[in-house]
């Protein structure tokens, strides 16, 4: 009778932080936004740095690129490090003599969290607006039965590192990543990109679709590690992991 009632009381206590998390995302503030959106279950964000360029020489082109001698990686949620080149030759853009940072926020868009951090920080910003909520209630509320989609948006230390990264998401495509993006669970199996959506003009970023079932079965389970993975090109290459119990949301797997 009292483990019977002890289950009951979890059971009650697990319901109301569910409902609690459903009524509180309006109000959460502009900190808890940038963590949801940042460093979450949901959302990892990964950090490539080139140091390439904080020794002082000459701009002169003397036919030897210092593209990328020395970089480094790090990523939030155990997320194997990448050391990648995020700036041309100084002879083109000019010396920047200190490290330069490209940001990835690597996002799991499907899962309503993120949904409704992205809401929320609309809402922030718009606050004369009142209407906002409600114009941005499907957004909230779509259905992602059928689709896993993975966004990322990045940002930068200086605009010279940011343009061969918007060039890389801008110019791939799902037949270019059909090989090189994919989920990967803790037993080795991966799912492959079903398509790709470049960045546009919705403060999204890149879309990286994948199917939610194989063979009629859901791809992820709460069990193990999820990771994303993608190989834009030679320079650039995203790897963040996800602990799949901590993605659970009002109750059910959230993703």
């Amino acid at each position: 009778m009292r483990k019977l009632s002890i289950l009951i009381l979890i059971t009650i206590i697990t319901g109301i932080a569910a409902a609690q998390d459903k009524e509180l995302w309006p109000k959460w503030d502009k900190g808890k936004v940038n963590k949801m959106l940042n460093s979450s279950p949901w959302a990892q964000t990964q950090t490539d740095t080139d140091t390439s360029q904080m020794t002082y020489s000459p701009t002169t082109n003397t036919g030897t690129s210092s593209i990328g001698r020395s970089t480094s990686s790090t990523a939030g949620g155990g997320a194997t490090n990448v050391g990648r080149e995020v700036q041309g030759d100084r002879s083109d853009s000019g010396a920047s003599n200190q490290a330069m940072s490209v940001n990835y926020h690597v996002r799991f868009l499907s899962a309503k969290p993120i949904r409704q951090a992205l809401a929320r920080m609309i809402e922030i910003q718009d606050k004369d607006n009142k209407g906002v909520r409600e114009q941005l209630g499907p957004f909230v509320e779509r259905d992602f039965s059928d689709y896993i989609v993975v966004s990322i948006v990045f940002d930068a230390t200086d605009n010279r590192a940011a343009g061969p990264v918007l060039q890389a998401f801008g110019s791939a495509t799902t037949g270019t990543l059909k090989n090189q993006a994919y989920l990967e669970r803790s037993d080795g199996k991966r799912l492959f990109i079903m398509d790709y959506k470049p960045p546009i003009n919705d403060g999204l970023g890149a879309k990286f679709v994948f199917p939610r079932q194989v063979d009629g079965q859901p791809f992820l389970t709460d069990s193990g590690d999820v990771r994303f993975f993608a190989q834009l090109n030679s320079k650039i290459t995203l790897s963040t992991k996800y602990k799949l119990h901590d993605m659970m949301y009002e109750g059910k797997l959230e993703y």
